[in-house]
């Protein structure tokens, strides 16, 4: 006399876990899904045969996991064609000028630097100090009174006796005169955009001229 299974539903799919992801150990597909339910059918206890009931929420689970993997690849999909988008996108942005959140520079063959200092409250004196890979101060430039928003400054790449200096990077220091004192205010630079970087997750990185990197999100203007 033969043996019969009579495992429950449960027992046998406690193996496995449903997942709309891509198939690992121990995941169960819709595949496996089916087969397991057509073994436990052929194997149940004459007897005992398995309720409707639990057949239909068998079935429905099944409906629901084949859902959850065509939302997935559906997702999959649009994902995909937004980071071809934004990839192509970004390509444009290779030799435009951006300004940028630092408080370096880079004097190139144009012999200048320009950009702009975050004022964040009116003051009766800004003034940008230039400084070279030594840390020696070679410019120092007034502003004058400026108010709150964006002071712009251009340094013509000479020293305070009208010298011109090497090509290179140099700090840029903005300090305003407040009644508590001197304060240390950001700079923002205007650069070229020498290439594009795309890194995972769709995260753009430019790579600016001489400067470094930064992320797309970071910069203030694209000129």
């Amino acid at each position: 006399m033969s043996m019969v299974n009579d495992a429950s539903a449960t027992d046998v799919l406690s193996q496995y876990r449903l997942s709309a992801e891509p198939k690992r150990s121990g995941d169960l597909g819709k595949n496996e899904f089916m087969e397991l339910m057509l073994a436990q059918l052929n194997n149940q206890n004459p007897l005992e045969p398995q309720d409707n009931g639990d057949f239909i929420a068998q079935l429905a689970q099944f409906s629901s996991l084949e859902e959850m993997q065509k939302v997935t690849k559906a997702v999959e999909n649009v994902a995909a064609q937004f980071r071809s988008t934004q990839a192509l996108q970004a390509s444009a942005m290779v030799g435009r000028t951006v300004l940028a959140p630092t408080d370096m520079g880079n004097l190139g063959a144009d012999g200048r630097i320009e950009g702009v200092v975050d004022v964040p409250a009116s003051t009766s004196s800004l003034r940008l100090s230039v400084h070279n890979a030594a840390g020696e101060l070679v410019r120092q430039i007034d502003l004058g009174q400026a108010s709150p928003g964006q002071a712009k400054f251009v340094w013509d790449g000479k020293d305070g006796n009208g010298n011109e200096l090497p090509p290179g990077r140099y700090e840029l220091k903005a300090n305003a005169s407040y009644p508590e004192g001197s304060v240390r205010l950001d700079t923002l630079v205007s650069t070229n955009v020498d290439s594009v970087s795309l890194g995972s997750g769709g995260r753009i990185t430019l790579n600016l001229s001489g400067l470094g990197s930064i992320a797309l999100s970071d910069v203030r203007q694209i000129n």
